[in-house]
């Protein structure tokens, strides 16, 4: 078969067309980002200090004044926890007068069919059974479900119990005690609640990992900006239709 002129001039505009074609929409504002970044700082440094309160290092030689390791992680395991709970009353602030993005940490419409239906797509996507992505201004169903489980609602776990046992250290009385002093005998004892604790350092650590795994391999396979969107606010979507 023969090209003719025609066929030489349609293939050279299709050529000329942009093979990816992008479209930008700005989901995270600036204060949600900073919180983002100084809440992965806390959660890092409560992570790391808890786990050496709950495993001490070995006792060192000498007099105990002149070692204070431990001092200094209990200290910075207590500020990173002030910094992780003011940071979540300021996230709850900033539900309320940020834009609708900044609203999916403590909504979760469940009772929705499709929820749950996009939620599954997302499950056969992250195990490699759909050969195509959905794609979402905002969290994705499964990682929206997760966010409100493991941050708000293990967050706020997190801030109760570990406020009952800093309780123990301010005494009976201090404003500790009167808003959180009451978990310990709800609970059982001082070490129960320590247990809670514990653990939910542990989920919470698993769920950072799976977290940052999810985010670089969205950028990677969904061709939808996961990661830069946290730093520039902007979701940047990547179209391959010609």
């Amino acid at each position: 078969m023969s090209i003719t002129s025609e066929d030489l001039l349609r293939e050279k505009r299709r050529a000329s067309v942009p093979k990816a074609r992008r479209t930008a929409v700005y989901v995270y504002q600036t204060p949600l980002r900073i919180w983002h970044w100084v809440n992965a700082l806390a959660i890092t440094v409560l992570a790391i200090t808890g786990w050496f309160i709950a495993n001490p290092l070995p006792s060192l030689a000498g007099e105990a004044s002149d070692h204070f390791v431990m001092g200094y992680l209990r200290f910075f395991h207590f500020a990173a926890g002030y910094v992780f709970a003011v940071g979540f009353l300021f996230r709850i602030y900033w539900a309320f007068v940020g834009n609708s993005y900044s609203r999916q940490l403590f909504t979760l419409p469940f009772w929705r069919r499709s929820f749950w239906t996009e939620l599954w797509h997302e499950v056969r996507w992250y195990a490699f059974k759909e050969p195509e992505p959905h794609k979402y201004y905002g969290h994705n169903p499964l990682a929206h479900l997760f966010m409100v489980v493991i941050i708000t609602v293990g967050g706020l776990v997190m801030i109760v119990t570990g406020f009952a046992l800093y309780s123990e250290q301010t005494g009976l009385g201090s404003w500790q005690d009167e808003l959180f002093g009451w978990v310990i005998p709800l609970v059982g004892q001082s070490q129960d609640v320590r247990l809670w604790h514990h653990w939910g350092m542990w989920v919470i650590v698993v769920f950072v990992m799976l977290h940052v795994y999810t985010a670089i391999r969205e950028d990677v396979m969904s061709r939808q900006s996961l990661i830069s969107t946290m730093i520039s606010g902007w979701r940047m979507f990547k179209d391959d239709r010609p």
